[in-house]
């Protein structure tokens, strides 16, 4: 944890709710990826976090980006980027903005239907392209499972429909789940890449790039694998699945550079018991599910929550957000927090640089969206 973060808002004592980032934080998790795997390009996920101030920070560190629409696209040239070092990363574009990024410079478009296919060809004509494939992953930390990719037969199909557009097939794209603790994934989805690659190669199309997204965790409230760990998985799999023509690797990084870097800082609003029988308590934040925490719904993603002052008697409590909403829940499971807080104090939830501020509503029953302080 970042203790500039700390100084920071111990110092100025900002309006609560408020998401602060770390800078050198996020430099910090770019150089040591970027160490660990030199071979990959690193286009940085913009839906994580798409505060300028990141933004502009990894482009002055080479870094490429990967958008999922104009407003993502628009900000990554704000700060800087090169339209060439962009990724048009979502598989689902209406046809007005696939002309719009094609007319910034846009040249890297993904897909996974041929209708995407036949827009790209008449709006975005010559652009590489490439083909995201279905994958379970059931088992990471906030699944991504059938909304996005298509079989491994119809990937093969598309690719070569796309040649017949004109355009230029240039991978495979996959993700094995946001939050991917366990190693296996992703030799079981390059495994499967290199078996598409040979299929096509046999066709006589002959790609070159695996695109592996996201999915790189962090740690939250139990260990991880570290980098170094999923970086000599990858180099492995590559190494044995690939081992006579070795792709150009693309990862799509955004919780791992961003998440570690950020705190909320959060004002209790209640204190509450739900009945004379147990101490039990119930604590509600001025934040929650709806203001920027949706990945705490269900426990998918666990925050640290952390107490001011001196360490103190601890209790078992449920936190939650200040909303009418039933499901405005950020931790049930008895997280351990000093027995007297009470309405006024501060808690600070940890690890909350990744798509908190990026998820918040825009004014669910009144509340105004998390704001970002970067420093």
């Amino acid at each position: 944890m970042t203790e500039r973060i700390y100084a920071y808002l111990d110092h100025h004592k900002p309006a609560t709710p408020c998401l602060v980032i770390d800078l050198t934080e996020v430099e910090k998790a770019y150089r040591r990826l970027k160490t660990c795997l030199p071979e990959a390009d690193i286009y940085y996920a913009v839906k994580a976090n798409p505060a300028p101030d990141i933004i502009t920070r990894l482009v002055k560190l080479g870094c490429c980006f990967d958008a999922a629409s104009i407003p993502e696209i628009d900000v990554c040239l704000a700060a800087g980027a090169d339209a060439e070092n962009i990724s048009y990363g979502n598989t689902i574009k209406k046809t007005v903005d696939i002309a719009r990024a094609y007319a910034l410079g846009v040249r890297l478009f993904a897909f996974d239907s041929r209708e995407e296919l036949a827009k790209m060809k008449h709006h975005a004509p010559g652009v590489r392209v490439f083909c995201r494939i279905l994958l379970a992953n059931r088992v990471a930390g906030w699944p991504i499972t059938d909304k996005f990719g298509c079989s491994a037969d119809m990937a093969v199909a598309l690719i070569g429909q796309a040649k017949e557009y004109g355009l230029h097939p240039a991978g495979i794209s996959f993700h094995v789940g946001s939050q991917q603790t366990d190693l296996g994934p992703w030799g079981h989805a390059l495994k499967t890449t290199a078996e598409l690659f040979d299929r096509l190669r046999a066709q006589g199309l002959d790609i070159g790039m695996v695109n592996m997204g996201g999915g790189l965790p962090v740690e939250y409230c139990t260990a991880t694998p570290t980098i170094e760990d999923y970086a000599g998985c990858l180099r492995q799999a590559i190494a044995t699945y690939f081992p006579d023509h070795r792709p150009k690797i693309i990862l799509e990084p955004g919780r791992f550079l961003v998440a570690t870097a950020g705190v909320i800082e959060s004002e209790i609003v209640t204190v509450a018991h739900k009945s004379a029988e147990t101490d039990y308590r119930w604590i509600y934040l001025d934040v929650g599910t709806n203001g920027g925490l949706i990945e705490a719904i269900n426990h998918n993603i666990r925050y640290p929550i952390r107490a001011l002052g001196p360490a103190r008697r601890c209790g078992p409590v449920a936190v939650a957000g200040p909303t009418c909403d039933w499901a405005d829940i950020i931790r049930r499971d008895g997280v351990e927090l000093p027995l007297d807080l009470q309405a006024g104090d501060r808690l600070r939830l940890l690890n909350t640089g990744a798509y908190t501020a990026s998820c918040a509503t825009v004014a669910f029953n009144g509340f105004a969206p998390l704001k970002i302080l970067c420093i």
